[in-house]
């Protein structure tokens, strides 16, 4: 199983789960914690061979990462705590995992929160793949991580964020960081369904202003479904909890608040009415 950090609330019974990106951690998290925990309860995940959760016996012989295996991970991690539901948050490639979960187990997702959305590679980002695959085998995969980062966030603001994941991404070994990147071949049919197929979860997309990568196609999917909306934070990049901590605790928490709301709401008015049939 995953490793994984758990925060439990006294009153709310109100979960947010964690989901971080490929070469991160749940350390990435560590501006978002403090806060969320004053109002929910936090689940911080580690994904396989990331931070904490370290490759097992069984994945030293098997090479085949696939998003359904790894989002088993988190469904795992998630039975496991016995959470009924919970409202994701999710970073760079974390955001496909958490959409992936929520087609599969739909009845789990109250809400979805996606920070540097990926829904869509464009040209600069497929040859950004294709020179990984010709390359990796070759090249020092921390090389390939600081180059990629480095694209995905080349100005000055974005220096955070790049030495955060280069930082965690060290801790990574050749052989993992090759498991994940076998998984671009999976992206572009997985992101194709994605858009194909709208989700009636609500959805909050948090994008950089300069995530110039990713951003278009999110303005695009949030246009055409009506329970997805846009916050925009203007001079940030793709790692928006990194650089704009602030904004992003203030506005998730608020979004998040307000669907938990809506939710007891509608569970309250249903009950009532059952209450009501069953009097007639």
């Amino acid at each position: 199983m995953l490793d994984y950090t758990t925060y439990i609330h006294k009153e709310s019974t109100t979960w947010v789960t964690f989901v971080h990106g490929a070469g991160g951690s749940s350390s990435i998290w560590h501006k978002q914690v403090r806060e969320f925990r004053k109002s929910f309860n936090v689940l911080l995940l580690d994904l396989r061979g990331h931070g904490k959760s370290k490759p097992s016996l069984k994945d030293a012989f098997n090479d085949n990462y696939t998003f359904d295996v790894i989002t088993d991970d988190i469904s795992e991690v998630i039975e496991h705590l016995k959470i009924k539901k919970s409202h994701f948050v999710g970073i760079s490639l974390g955001t496909i995992l958490i959409r992936n979960y929520a087609d599969r187990c739909p009845n789990r997702v109250e809400s979805m929160v996606l920070g540097g959305a990926i829904l869509k590679l464009n040209f600069r980002s497929q040859v950004l793949m294709r020179l990984g695959v010709i390359f990796k085998s070759v090249v020092p995969y921390i090389w390939l991580y600081k180059f990629f980062a480095f694209i995905i966030m080349p100005h000055s603001n974005h220096r955070e964020s790049r030495l955060l994941f280069v930082r965690e991404a060290r801790k990574l070994c050749q052989k993992e960081f090759l498991r994940w990147f076998k998984l671009t071949a999976e992206i572009n049919p997985l992101l194709r369904l994605f858009r194909a197929t709208a989700v009636e979860i609500p959805t909050l997309y948090v994008m950089g202003g300069e995530d110039y990568l990713f951003l278009p196609a999110v303005k695009k999917a949030v246009q055409n479904n009506e329970n997805s909306s846009l916050l925009l934070i203007e001079h940030c990049g793709h790692v928006v909890n990194v650089e704009q901590p602030k904004i992003f605790n203030n506005l998730v928490i608020n979004y998040i608040s307000d669907i938990s709301w809506e939710s007891i709401l509608v569970q309250k008015t249903l009950k009532e009415e059952k209450q009501l049939l069953s009097k007639v």
